[in-house]
């Protein structure tokens, strides 16, 4: 499977997915010279605020995206680096300040097990800050899982679903009370984003939703995945301009 994350793309409409971010690094409680690593820095433009903000010693930004770090060494430096590692496979023993991630962990599965792992990479009081997807009950998200268990999808998918792994709010804050964090903060969020039309929805989603199928489906086939997506979503969708697209997040913070 191919690297299918478009920057361009994604970034079409970098304000309004930016503002997480800021919602989410706003919760952080900066301390002198903290160690910090950012879990799916994407181009890492967000993460050289995250670093320059909390003015952090050493911030170490993770993506599997090549395209998507292609420009990172105009942003690296002053203690800012970057790796092209699967976010999967980090683990680290008691070595950070601060574990960020935004909009990344929603594509990794047994979040319980994750946050453990998590948790275990951080210092003494060390702090966690997540912000996630959680509007997979949309038409958005509902239409392309419909398409997907459908031929010729399917049977080129070879049965692949995408499943998600996203809890519910009160089960992040239980979740992170057993794992001995003092202090918490979660909460589930309602962004409003104004698009033209609803056809903006469809280019919202080709940025990040869309590409975990247009990576496992030949070219000629997804282009058949998105004309069906297209039709079944309009049926859904009121035709209004502008259109307002509501999306759920669920941001939490908790320090140890």
């Amino acid at each position: 499977m191919s690297d299918r994350w478009n920057p361009e793309q994604y970034e079409r409409y970098r304000d309004e997915r930016s503002q997480p971010f800021f919602d989410l690094l706003a919760l952080v409680e900066a301390r002198p010279a903290m160690r910090m690593v950012d879990l799916g820095c994407g181009t890492g433009e967000l993460t050289r605020v995250l670093h320059q903000q909390l003015g952090a010693s050493e911030t170490l930004g993770l993506d599997s995206s090549a395209a998507m770090l292609a420009k990172r060494q105009s942003v690296a430096g002053d203690g800012l680096r970057f790796e092209q590692r699967d976010i999967a496979e980090f683990a680290a023993e008691g070595e950070y300040d601060l574990i960020f991630s935004n909009a990344a962990l929603h594509w990794l599965e047994d979040h319980e097990a994750l946050l453990a792992r998590l948790t275990a990479a951080l210092k003494a009081g060390g702090q966690l800050a997540v912000q996630v997807p959680a509007n997979d009950d949309h038409p958005t998200h509902v239409v392309a899982a419909e398409l997907a268990r459908q031929s010729p999808f399917r049977e080129a998918m070879q049965g692949y679903e995408r499943r998600w792994p996203v809890l519910k709010p009160e089960a992040y804050a239980a979740l992170l009370y057993r794992l001995g964090y003092k202090k918490q903060h979660v909460r589930l969020q309602v962004y409003g984003h104004l698009l033209g039309a609803r056809a903006d929805v469809i280019e919202w989603v080709k940025g990040t939703l869309l590409t975990d199928y247009e990576k496992r489906l030949p070219s000629e086939l997804f282009a058949e995945f998105m004309r069906q997506y297209r039709e079944r979503l309009f049926e859904r969708l009121e035709d209004v301009r502008p259109y307002f697209y509501p999306f759920k997040r669920i941001l939490f913070w908790a320090q140890r």
